[in-house]
């Protein structure tokens, strides 16, 4: 497919009440074993890519990113998807420059979040995010590509916010533009059916926490378009190197034959 048919066939998946599952790689292999196991999308994770390089989430420039974010987009042939943080830029116009130099990468869409990088004021001021994402928003309609535009507000990956003004926040980036509302961190079901019926842009939900006790089908009476799971896959799959430890500390192999065992799922989607 090219970028315009996998642009325009990403925005198609998001159907409200009838959610598809965008796993998260964090690198050209994991996006070809996902692809390859038959996802029709792929998103990227910030915290799992900064995994790659060995920092925590929020330590990758925006330079490694796009770099990133071009091999992953290069390796498959379905859509993919960026967390682009937030944009790595304050000003409006420097977060419309994030867009561009990340519709150059072949992505089918990106996300950028209201958070600022400062702990001690850590959201931005409502105002000033939705003026981003309309900066946003007007050059991935310029895209002769496509590129599907996703507004996250991050409050509660950040604090203990009111859902209402979530909802008010996710409302404005609704106006402003965003094709896909994402509010990461919601509590529960009923704040995932308040945010879903509080909107008419497609929701986007992060499985995390109390949510990962509920299926799919539940999401879709909930009103969900999208289910995502953030850096979960990366983080199991550097977990496993903790069974390293087995032949460190008691001399035996059990560890890395089972290893072994699992791994025979990766060689089908190798390219030589």
């Amino acid at each position: 497919m090219s970028v315009a048919e996998k642009s325009a066939a990403f925005k198609a998946m998001h159907k409200s009440g009838a959610p598809f599952v965008i796993p998260n790689c964090w690198d050209a292999g994991s996006a070809r074993i996902l692809e390859g196991l038959g996802f029709a999308a792929i998103a990227t994770t910030s915290s799992g890519f900064a995994l790659t390089k060995g920092r925590r989430d929020y330590r990758v420039s925006a330079d490694e990113a796009i770099v990133h974010c071009r091999e992953v987009a290069a390796a498959v042939d379905i859509p993919v998807s960026a967390d682009l943080e937030n944009g790595w830029a304050v000003e409006p116009h420097e977060v419309g420059e994030t867009i561009v130099r990340a519709i150059d990468t072949g992505l089918a869409g990106g996300s950028i979040e209201d958070s600022t990088g400062d702990p001690d004021n850590p959201i931005f001021e409502q105002n000033l995010a939705a003026e981003r994402i309309v900066a946003a928003e007007n050059e991935a309609r310029r895209a002769k590509t496509g590129f599907v535009l996703t507004a996250r507000a991050e409050a509660y990956l950040w604090g203990e916010p009111k859902l209402a003004d979530v909802i008010d926040r996710l409302q404005q980036f609704e106006a402003a533009g965003a094709d896909v509302l994402f509010a990461p961190g919601l509590p529960d079901l009923d704040a995932v059916r308040e945010v879903c019926a509080s909107v008419s842009k497609p929701v986007n939900v992060l499985v995390i926490g109390r949510l990962l006790q509920h299926s799919v089908e539940e999401f879709a009476e909930a009103g969900v378009a999208r289910l995502s799971i953030g850096g979960a896959l990366a983080y199991s799959a550097y977990g496993t190197l903790g069974e390293a430890k087995d032949i460190l500390e008691g001399g035996r192999f059990d560890a890395v034959s089972a290893v072994a065992a699992r791994s025979k799922i990766v060689g089908p989607f190798l390219t030589d």
